[in-house]
């Protein structure tokens, strides 16, 4: 399986370490870090040392709460970087969900809109559509940023998700946009109780059974902390690495994380198994 983006052809065969670099004052794990263009580019280039297979860029927080930021700012913030990043050989995605951001980001060059309103905005659909072969993460996401948190979903969120990403991925193929640029993100901690996150983890093969990759965003997400008892969001790492690992045993093709050197080595050691793995089947069929 491979996901089409604007240069690249990302082969999915192995599990995708995309890092994330928000260029923003009030992240909740990271807020004012990068802030400024060159410290966000500094942190780029960092992340793809550490094994960083995409950079996802980010203008505006999307934590609870978290209030709006206004067209001039989020461009202000991410065309800068996305300016410079796109000569860092890995795919850049933009994690952004106003349509006049996807067209100035795609026409710097960058590959992949990564949209937690699932491209509902007016006009993003078609910014999308009208691209000859950018990549798409489309993501569920209850209410908004402002009131997901107060008032999560109820009940089995899992065919709910499953259905709605499905939806969307279909408004997309109507307007001839190829399955293969197509990613989809069950949006963990955005409008679900902890519970609820914990059972898209669990049941993640019904959202893969819908035919396009899945991308995993667990990152230091406060589910974590609650399972864990950890408060502060930056000592999350062992937590979050655990869930990129649950969430490509179950079939996650892609995971969004800040903690890229020490993801992209506990992936090294689950490869390293499985490989193992289909060696000793491969060695018991030809003995029997």
């Amino acid at each position: 399986m491979t996901w089409r983006t604007s240069r690249f052809l990302i082969d999915l065969s192995r599990p995708q370490v995309m890092g994330i670099v928000n260029v923003t004052p009030d992240s909740f794990s990271d807020g004012g870090t990068h802030a400024s263009a060159q410290a966000a580019l500094r942190h780029c280039e960092e992340l793809v040392r550490q094994g960083a297979d995409i950079l996802d860029i980010g203008g505006e927080s999307t934590r609870p709460g978290s209030p709006a930021v206004s067209l001039d700012d989020e461009l202000a913030r991410v065309i800068p970087v996305v300016r410079e990043a796109v000569r860092f050989g890995v795919p850049l995605s933009i994690d952004t969900y106003k349509p006049e951001v996807m067209r100035v980001v795609l026409d710097f060059g960058a590959d992949i809109v990564n949209d937690i309103w699932a491209l509902r905005q007016p006009g993003a659909l078609a910014v999308v559509a009208q691209h000859p072969s950018c990549g798409v993460c489309l993501m569920h996401m209850h209410r908004d940023p402002q009131t997901m948190q107060a008032a999560p979903m109820a009940g089995d969120v899992v065919p709910v998700v499953t259905e709605f990403l499905t939806v969307r991925a279909q408004a997309l193929r109507d307007r001839q946009v190829a399955p293969s640029r197509i990613v989809l993100d069950p949006g963990i901690g955005f409008g679900k109780t902890v519970a609820q996150n914990f059972a898209l983890l669990a049941r993640q093969r019904e959202l893969v059974a819908a035919g396009y990759p899945v991308l995993a965003g667990w990152s230091r997400k406060s589910s974590l902390g609650a399972a864990t008892g950890i408060e502060a969001a930056g000592e999350r790492m062992v937590p979050s690495v655990a869930a990129a690992l649950l969430a490509v045993e179950r079939g996650a093709a892609v995971v969004r994380v800040h903690d890229v050197r020490d993801t992209v080595a506990a992936l090294a050691v689950w490869r390293a198994m499985c490989a193992s793995g289909q060696q000793d089947s491969l060695q018991e069929e030809t003995t029997t």
